[in-house]
């Protein structure tokens, strides 16, 4: 199937002397997207991204989890000093748990248009579409996404030295610290035993009251610019 063409209409110049804007923004709908393309090259393009922000998504939650400074003097001074005690892996911490919240994103596209789709058997309304559809796909998205960031934060938080969270990473032999997932491993046991199931979804309805009116509501405003 032939991708879709972005087709845009220079707008014309009334003998007025007014402006007027046609659009003619075709809406990609399920049946016309390339699933291959899309959850492949989608996922590569989003882990740049991700890569790249990373360092500064650690030393954020870190400057905002720290006691005034006691640590950290500033986001500089956080970088400069998890390089000399870490090395650059001490900016990627947490970085492999993170990465599963691609998931989400992948997961929030294909509950967006399957829903669209199921509606479309009872509304023709983009509005309607949209709306439900957007709402849907948060809902989904951080359902997913907050368990991961929970465990991933935790992560961002061991560092050597003073402890920064709540939990701390246990020591392997010669006092060196887990590696990978075995650190994982120990967050996710420790948070199971301080807080059960219910401590993977800290914020949670916090989360869902902050991006499902907000996807609900971009979607139809986006569909309603483009006709």
């Amino acid at each position: 199937m032939p991708e879709p063409v972005l087709t845009v209409r220079v707008p014309e110049r009334r003998p007025s002397g007014t402006m007027e804007d046609k659009r003619n923004i075709p809406i990609i709908e399920w049946e016309h997207l390339d699933k291959r393309k899309f959850y492949v090259l989608g996922v590569a393009m989003t882990m740049v991204i991700r890569v790249s922000v990373y360092p500064f998504t650690l030393i954020r939650t870190r400057l905002q989890v720290q006691k005034g400074k006691s640590l950290y003097h500033g986001t500089f001074d956080a970088f400069v000093k998890i390089l000399r005690a870490d090395g650059v892996t001490g900016l990627y911490r947490g970085f492999l748990v993170n990465t599963f919240t691609l998931i989400s994103g992948q997961c929030y596209v294909t509950t967006y248009e399957l829903t669209r789709k199921f509606v479309a058997d009872y509304s023709q309304s983009n509005t309607v579409k949209s709306l439900v559809a957007g709402g849907s796909a948060s809902l989904v998205a951080q359902s997913i996404t907050v368990p991961i960031d929970v465990v991933s934060q935790h992560l961002m938080m061991q560092r050597k030295g003073d402890k920064m969270g709540r939990f701390q990473v246990h020591q392997g032999p010669q006092g060196q610290g887990l590696i990978a997932f075995g650190q994982t491993k120990d967050i996710i046991r420790q948070i199971l035993r301080a807080d059960g199931v219910r401590g993977f979804y800290r914020g949670y309805v916090a989360s869902l009251l902050t991006y499902i009116p907000n996807s609900a509501v971009w979607w139809p405003f986006y569909h309603f610019y483009a006709g």
